[in-house]
């Protein structure tokens, strides 16, 4: 019972780091700075972007000026880069509340074993009469630890998938910010060229 409790004492540390941690992330969100810095960017002043980037707490805000620094080496590897920097700050700890999940009911599931160890041995003992309050309490561990691991895994569960689904989420708004950029770039590119066709 011992590791059972060690792995629920960290799963709710994991779930309360990580719940506040993400709340903190959304309550930083500034998705007026980052249309500022799109804005900035269809107008090619690239310096301004990152100067709000700089000044934004903002993750989105933080990726688009880290990919603006190396646009002139590479803008995709730069945004990719800044990107996966981000999602793994935002998954950090996710990976240690799956492991207490796995584990806890195999954790059950060995004090199941052990528990009917102690019993069969007391069976072993031919009398039947003594060895009552062995056996009992042979499957009475047995049912207990089995019993908290499930538990364990089943309340953590629910946590775990709603951690993942939040940075799934801020995944998808990553990918809407690459392809935003994408497009922003790609359209400055081509203002120039458009210019003196619309004159002639």
């Amino acid at each position: 019972m011992w590791p059972i409790a060690l792995v629920s004492f960290v799963a709710v540390t994991a779930v309360l780091e990580r719940t506040f941690f993400l709340i903190s992330e959304r309550t930083k969100r500034e998705p007026d700075v980052v249309a500022k810095m799109f804005d900035h960017i269809e107008e090619r002043e690239f310096e301004a972007a990152i100067r709000l980037s700089k000044s934004s707490k903002d993750f989105i805000a933080r990726i688009l000026g880290d990919a603006l620094t190396y646009k002139d080496y590479s803008l995709s590897s730069a945004f990719q880069r800044a990107a996966a920097a981000e999602v793994a700050r935002l998954q950090t700890g996710i990976p240690v509340l799956d492991t207490c999940v796995t584990a806890a009911p195999l954790l059950g599931l060995l004090g199941t074993v052990t528990g009917m160890m102690n019993t069969f041995g007391a069976l072993g003992e031919g009398d039947i009469a003594a060895s009552a309050g062995k056996i009992t309490g042979g499957v009475g561990e047995a049912l207990i630890a089995t019993a908290c691991g499930l538990m364990i895994a089943i309340v953590g569960l629910i946590p775990y998938n709603i951690l993942n689904s939040r940075v799934e989420a801020a995944k998808r708004e990553i990918a809407r910010a690459s392809y935003t950029l994408d497009l922003i770039i790609k359209k400055a590119e081509m203002a120039p060229e458009r210019t003196p066709a619309s004159s002639s």
